[in-house]
């Protein structure tokens, strides 16, 4: 990954723009990353990911509303006292 401060990146653009189709840009102003210049592909992939991570997220709140509806009161307190390490024991043992 190529680090430039803004002003190079100011000075360079056209250069970036030509860097950026292989590799991405991190541009720091004060020494943080204030942006990043990447290629089409890779803002076409991660606007993909994003869309896909934004359906799955959907799609389990949508499942746990349905879970909610069906499970007793007595099931409702006893979810509501477990862990989130015991939560991630049961989702891995149930996979």
């Amino acid at each position: 990954m190529v680090k430039v401060t803004s002003v190079e990146a100011q000075n360079r653009f056209g250069q970036l723009i030509d860097i950026a189709q292989r590799e991405i840009i991190t541009v720091t102003r004060h020494g943080r990353p204030a942006a990043f210049i990447v290629s089409p592909r890779d803002m076409d992939e991660l606007l993909d990911a994003r869309k896909r991570r934004s359906r799955a997220v959907a799609e389990l709140e949508a499942w746990s509303a349905q879970a909610r509806k069906r499970q007793s009161p007595a099931q409702a307190a006893a979810a509501a006292k477990l862990t989130d390490a015991e939560v991630n024991r049961l989702v891995h043992a149930a996979r």
